[in-house]
């Protein structure tokens, strides 16, 4: 078979056709759902909002479950002159697949949906269930998609014990890299208040910028503990800061600081909190603090799952995987919560949120045969 024409670059480039800017879908999830309902999945529409959500399932649930898990959506392509072809138009060039969401993660539901009917078709009956949880809600806010999936499962008392996520995990080859983490992640929204008044009478004024600085310098300068095995140390940056003036001979009134904390389990949201809020009251400061909670840390320690993906990828690309929880947040997080092994693996992510983004024309179709192995190692040994 011409490797232009295996399957799952075929759905691949289908995906791609789909203009599914979050929080659209348009089409990608219905093209999916058509694929597996046809080798028996039920699939189940679970809307919230303007997100597209989509439960499928196939065996029986009194043996374990392994949920592919998933995104169609697609981060905006940026400027449309700095493109090689079309972002919505796949295309074949340079030996790869050219388009928005091709590494992140259209690959990763082709790989997944291909790998899943082959898997169907050789094992009519095997010990366990399938299931896909797919959202057109990962790359946007997050709320009506996954989150709200998990918890309409978990009033189901639905079950999962192993989640395998086609995030984008390897870095220079594929399967170099598997996930079995992420970070937290914290952002405050930081108001100090001051006095406005002329840049010429500073006496009568009392800067809010100067009054923060000392604060920004120690909060920079914190050493918020040293991390752990697989996670680094807790990181703190400082990602936008404005004043309420425009003029360059007013001090402002107040000054607004916008920060983000990654964090490894060594925390949780409150103990955060406190920490920087005791910081605050230390300095004496007039201000206001709100925060936006974007996702607890998970980690699934090595066992049976990890155990299996080790030795699938150490048989197909000659060299076992670096397990790692680098990177942002993922959907991951959400599905950890339900008590299940959750590791993330796919395509590369060298061109992930990028212009001109791409995966290798062979890169699908080995994907798919990774995961393909993954599910006759779990279920039939």
């Amino acid at each position: 078979m011409n490797i232009r024409n295996h399957p799952s670059n075929q759905l691949l480039i289908d995906l791609i056709n789909c203009k599914s800017i979050t929080p659209e879908d348009a089409g990608c999830q219905d093209i999916i759902k058509q694929r597996l309902q046809s080798i028996g999945f039920i699939c189940e529409e679970l809307n919230y909002g303007e997100v597209k959500n989509l439960w499928a399932t196939i065996g029986n649930p009194d043996g374990p479950t392994l949920c592919f898990a998933g995104h169609t959506d697609v981060v905006p392509p940026g400027p449309l002159n700095e493109w090689k072809f079309d972002p919505f138009q796949a295309t074949f060039a340079d030996n790869s697949i050219y388009g928005r969401g091709a590494a992140d993660m259209k690959s990763g539901l082709a790989a997944m949906v291909i790998a899943a009917e082959q898997f169907i078709d050789s094992e009519h009956h095997f010990l366990g269930r399938l299931a896909f949880l797919i959202t057109s809600d990962e790359e946007g806010p997050a709320v009506n998609g996954t989150l709200m999936v998990v918890e309409e499962l978990k009033e189901r008392k639905e079950k999962i014990d192993w989640c395998i996520v086609g995030e984008p995990s390897s870095k220079e080859f594929l399967g170099d890299t598997v996930r079995i983490g992420r970070r937290g992640s914290l952002t405050g929204y930081l108001t100090v208040k001051g006095v406005q008044g002329h840049v010429a009478y500073p006496q009568l004024a009392n800067n809010p910028i100067r009054l923060a600085s000392p604060l920004i310098s120690m909060l920079l300068s914190e050493t918020w503990d040293k991390g752990s095995d697989f996670f680094p140390p807790t990181s703190f940056e400082i990602v936008n800061i404005m004043s309420n003036s425009d003029a360059n001979n007013v001090i402002p009134g107040e000054v607004k600081i916008i920060f983000n904390l990654r964090y490894n389990p060594n925390w949780n949201y409150e103990k955060i909190k406190l920490h920087i809020l005791n910081l605050l009251t230390s300095e004496n400061l007039d201000f206001d603090l709100t925060w936006r909670e974007s996702g607890k840390p998970y980690y699934t320690e090595q066992g049976y799952l990890t155990d299996i993906v080790k030795k699938v990828i150490l048989d197909y690309c000659g060299t076992e995987p670096l397990l790692s929880t680098d990177g942002g947040t993922s959907d991951g997080r959400f599905i950890a919560s339900m008590g299940c092994q959750v590791i993330e693996l796919g395509a590369l992510n060298a061109t992930i949120h990028k212009v001109n983004e791409s995966v290798s024309i062979d890169g699908t179709p080995e994907l798919s045969n990774i995961y393909l192995n993954i599910m006759k190692r779990l279920f039939i040994g």
